[in-house]
């Protein structure tokens, strides 16, 4: 049985260059050039993976690049496992053996976190609303889009209402060597800097004062 495997762990396998761990995953982007060669890559994946359980990967075919990503479901369990990164190693395989290379600098996915006062009172509705579920290991402060199409949403608990503060922010994680750069960016369109936990996570406002934290893998489990 595949085991619990952290996000640190992966990132130290020199075996992953190809990969990044954000907040839904190890995830891959292969640049193909064509929706055709986009094609022959997911049948070599879907052929090479097989019933692979709670590893089967997400696979989002775009006309010059695929998408991969890789968590394990399981009822008592959402995260990567031993089993992922053996999944991991073998589509890269499989995109080399294409002559495709893989684009770690498109890597990115948003999480949407929303500050309550009591968190079990407002995921109800949101999981109704939406019909999302909520995520196997952190059942009290995450929802999930079942079809993980639409971005999570983690519930956040206030110690005192914020009536002059956004209730609802966005997290976008990106790769760990990308996040300085949208940092730079994000100021330099204007933003100003609220809270600074690098090389973390660091909280962003606009200029109106509505925030966005950017995050990454560095610092973590």
């Amino acid at each position: 049985m595949s085991e619990p495997f952290t996000m640190r762990e992966f990132h130290a396998d020199e075996r992953t260059s190809d990969w990044r761990v954000v907040g839904d995953g190890a995830t891959a982007v292969f640049r193909t050039g064509s929706f055709g060669a986009g094609a022959a890559l997911v049948e070599a994946i879907a052929g090479a993976v097989g019933d692979a359980g709670p590893h089967h990967p997400d696979v989002d075919l775009r006309h010059d690049t695929v998408t991969v990503r890789i968590l394990t479901e399981r009822p008592d369990y959402m995260g990567l496992t031993t089993g992922d990164l053996e999944l991991a190693l073998r589509i890269s395989e499989l995109a080399r053996d294409q002559g495709l290379t893989a684009d770690p600098s498109s890597i990115q996915c948003v999480q949407v976190t929303m500050d309550a006062l009591v968190s079990a009172d407002v995921m109800p509705f949101w999981a109704a609303v939406l019909g999302y579920e909520r995520r196997a290991d952190s059942p009290d402060e995450d929802l999930v889009d079942p079809r993980w199409r639409g971005p999570s949403i983690w519930f956040q608990d206030m110690d005192a209402p914020r009536p002059q503060r956004n209730r609802f922010h966005l997290d976008v994680w990106v790769p760990p060597e990308l996040a300085q750069a949208r940092v730079e960016a994000a100021l330099a369109a204007g933003g100003h800097l609220v809270r600074d936990a690098g090389p973390t996570w660091w909280t962003l406002a606009d200029a109106e004062g509505n925030e966005v934290d950017v995050t990454c893998a560095t610092g973590r489990d």
